[in-house]
């Protein structure tokens, strides 16, 4: 396999992790329209023939992409046109979200990037594991129902009794 792109007098290895989150992470719109909205954004990147999605995973709440990006496109600029074509494509197949929630804004603003180097392989296994590990997290933290220590239910608002020796 080959570890470097080239271009006519470049020589590069550009992959960058980005993470991009729906606006006010909008859970009621964004799980509906998971399958469509990974759709648009594997369409609009596959647009850009020297653009590479190598792996991809939608989360819950956000998307864990890992882009292969020719460094003579911007980062800033390609994400700027993903986000906003994608918005507009999302907007145009479900006309009445933007009724609903307004302004015609699906992503919040910014994005996370960060540059992979030699640790692809990492950062694959990262995205791919990316579920699981939130779903690890939310297990940690949720809240007991049960009383650990009497097995009884745990009642909002109700006041424990204070501890007697």
């Amino acid at each position: 396999m080959k570890d470097t792109n080239s271009l006519s007098h470049t020589s590069y290895r550009c992959k960058y992790h980005i993470v991009i989150v729906p606006k006010y992470r909008r859970l009621i719109i964004y799980n509906r329209l998971k399958k469509d909205v990974i759709n648009i954004l594997v369409m609009l990147i596959n647009r850009k023939p020297d653009v590479k999605l190598i792996e991809g995973h939608a989360c819950p709440d956000h998307i864990h992409m890992l882009l292969e990006i020719p460094p003579k496109y911007a980062v800033s600029d390609f994400m700027g046109q993903l986000k906003s074509k994608s918005t507009l494509m999302i907007f145009d197949r479900h006309a009445n979200l933007k009724y609903k929630f307004g302004s015609r804004h699906f992503w919040a603003k910014g994005y996370f990037v960060d540059t992979v180097g030699k640790n692809e392989k990492m950062i694959r296994e990262y995205i791919q594991n990316q579920l699981q590990e939130d779903k690890l997290y939310d297990q940690m933290s949720l809240k007991e129902f049960i009383d650990p220590f009497t097995g009884e239910p745990v009642e909002e608002g109700k006041k424990k009794k204070p501890f007697k020796g």
